[in-house]
């Protein structure tokens, strides 16, 4: 059963858990578990995804409960009328507040965009720090301590993989991240707090609801793993 945090008429948002893949996919052929099928199944009807978060975030997903209200939907993606915000623990202390605006090349998926020419596409992120902390366990060989940030993120636009890689690039990788991240710190924090997964959350998502026109903010709350993390920053 799906976390159902906002429902109308026409649109459903659900809080996606950490390690479930949105829908069916060739990354993961073995996969049987998916958002898009269980939430059909747990409201019996058929949803239309209009964006997506990664298997390893967690956080608000948006459906439209009919195909019109999905293209509705859909354009306020393309013209950047939707407002999302992202939660992140990441690697240092951050500075209080920036623009990250660094040109992220697009990499096509190797089966499905095989033919698809690598470009290179604009992008920002909008960087706030919400609260540091120093951990008592050492990640990094020069260091006996750990500094970490709790980050309320913001993309301006919608990059593949686009808060990781800007973490990434200004050297506060995202805490659990495989991909972009420091591999040191990730078995540290494994070793010491328990907590394995990738510490991105897809904390809120704000549209205009198709049914009736009214701005809606929908809000996920977060995890058993997030609960570890925010108790080192009280």
């Amino acid at each position: 059963m799906l976390d159902i945090i906002y429902r109308d008429g026409r649109t459903v948002a659900v809080n996606k858990p950490a390690g479930m893949l949105v829908h069916r996919s060739w990354l993961d052929s073995r996969e049987t578990v998916f958002a898009m099928q269980t939430l059909r199944d747990q409201i019996g009807q058929h949803v239309y995804p209009v964006h997506r978060l990664d298997r390893p975030t967690s956080g608000v997903l948006l459906f439209a409960l009919d195909p019109e209200a999905a293209r509705l939907l859909t354009q306020q993606f393309e013209q950047k009328n939707i407002r999302k915000t992202y939660w992140a623990i990441v690697r240092g202390h951050l500075p209080s507040d920036g623009i990250i605006d660094y040109p992220l090349k697009y990499c096509p998926d190797k089966i499905a965009e095989a033919h698809t020419e690598s470009v290179i596409q604009d992008a920002q992120t909008a960087c706030r720090c919400i609260a540091r902390t120093e951990l008592p366990f050492q990640s990094a060989l020069r260091y006996p301590t750990s500094r970490y940030s709790w980050a309320e993120l913001t993309p301006h636009t919608g990059r593949k993989h686009q808060l990781r890689r800007h973490m990434k690039h200004i050297f506060h990788p995202i805490v659990g991240d495989t991909n972009y991240g420091d591999l040191r710190q990730n078995h540290a924090v494994a070793a010491h707090l328990g907590t394995q997964r990738l510490m991105l959350h897809a904390r809120s998502l704000t549209f205009r609801s198709p049914d009736g026109g009214q701005t809606v903010t929908a809000l996920a709350e977060t995890d058993s793993q997030w609960a570890v993390w925010l108790e080192q920053f009280k």
